[in-house]
């Protein structure tokens, strides 16, 4: 399944900032923002335009996306995320979310089949199949696009029946009409809709998160 769907909706070169700041963590440049003692800590795992991307902080329009995908599959993404929830751990956290959008997406999946998170939200996730699914065991919600030819609804849906039947933990599908692969991060800002279906994404991604990891 191609994710070039990501490459024709890239970030508008609109620079913003954040609150936060940049730190080694895990021996990985991260973006940290939130109270620096807080037992709880939510890991946002970002698609291949990274967390420098408007909507998150800030843009690099030198960016090179084939290259960079290249050099970066899911599997190392996988094990910087490890890296990084164990940097956590050492400093104090207790309970860890994950959160994925796009490429980020599979990440978050990957971790949340193991034991290292506690909840996971797959946003616009690219990449996904149904081994991915069979092996989460945390209460995991997947934000979907009408329009999404990477991540088709149908696909989600198939994704969210084989989810409903494990009772062990909880799960979610929602599916956002009239809007594209990439749409909770990648809009543009002076689009009311877009601005308030983004907004209704990161609530939701919120609500899951703010249940389950405490």
């Amino acid at each position: 399944m191609s994710s070039s769907q990501c490459f024709e909706n890239p970030p508008s070169l609109s620079p913003t900032s954040g609150a936060g700041n940049v730190q080694d963590l895990g021996g990985l440049q991260t973006y940290l923002t939130g109270p620096p003692h807080s037992k709880l800590a939510i890991l946002l795992i970002s698609d291949v335009f990274g967390y420098e991307a408007p909507n998150l902080r800030f843009d690099d329009p030198q960016f090179d996306r084939e290259s960079w995908r290249k050099a970066h599959n899911t599997d190392k993404g996988y094990e910087d995320a490890k890296a990084i929830i164990a940097a956590l751990k050492s400093k104090g956290a207790s309970a860890i979310g994950a959160a994925g959008f796009c490429w980020g997406g599979k990440v978050a999946l990957k971790l949340a089949s193991s034991t290292d998170i506690k909840a996971a939200v797959l946003l616009h996730p690219s990449r996904v199949t149904e081994d991915d699914i069979n092996d989460v065991k945390v209460p995991i919600a997947i934000l979907g696009a009408e329009k999404d030819h990477v991540s088709p609804p149908e696909k989600m849906k198939q994704f969210g029946e084989k989810l409903s039947v494990k009772s062990e933990f909880d799960s979610l599908v929602k599916i956002f009409p009239g809007v594209a692969h990439g749409w909770t991060v990648r809009y543009k800002v002076e689009d009311e809709l877009a601005v308030r279906s983004a907004e209704e994404a990161h609530l939701d991604m919120l609500n899951w998160l703010t249940k389950y990891v405490k």
